[in-house]
């Protein structure tokens, strides 16, 4: 699945799950290394755990962050 983010340096997230799971996360744009690393430590995470996780995190003044915008793209994902 595709998430166009809102109010973030990437502007898209590309997200697999299975089963519950989190497969791979893929960010275009943004910081790479940072966003490598995060990708890196959800995968294999449960959906759940990682919205917990995530959600609310800001970037400086901002309202959002990659990392909330990636709760926000698994949030989609169940609706």
């Amino acid at each position: 699945m595709r998430y166009q983010t809102k109010g973030t340096c990437s502007t898209a997230i590309d997200v697999e799950v299975k089963d519950g799971r989190i497969e791979s996360v893929s960010f275009t744009g943004g910081c790479n290394g940072n966003l490598q690393g995060i990708s890196a430590l959800v995968k294999g995470m449960m959906v759940e755990e990682a919205i917990s996780r995530l959600k609310g995190i800001r970037c400086g003044f901002k309202s959002t962050s990659c990392p909330d915008q990636l709760a926000k793209a698994l949030e989609s994902m169940a609706e």
